[in-house]
C-alpha cells in the first residue's frame, strides 16, 4: 500500500516529519515532489474555491495512484 510521508532533507538524510509504520532494513521507493505549499500558491483557483485541507487531500491521493 502506498502512502504519503512529508519530510525535510537535511545533511543528505530525508527525516519523517512524523511517525511512520514502515518495517526496519526494508527498502522503499521515494518520489520527491514539490512542497505542498508551492503546489497550493501555483494552482490557486483552478479548482474553484476549495480550502487548502481540500487541496491537501487530493495531493495525497493523486500521489498514492
Amino acid at each position: 500500500m502506498s502512502k504519503v510521508i512529508r519530510v525535510r532533507y537535511g545533511k543528505g538524510v530525508l527525516k519523517p516529519l512524523s511517525s511512520v509504520d514502515l518495517e526496519e532494513g526494508k527498502e522503499y521507493r521515494v518520489i520527491v515532489g514539490e512542497d505542498i505549499d508551492e503546489l497550493i500558491k501555483k494552482y490557486r483557483g483552478v479548482l474553484g474555491k476549495s480550502s487548502v485541507k481540500e487541496f491537501r487531500e487530493l495531493e495525497e491521493e493523486a500521489q498514492t495512484q
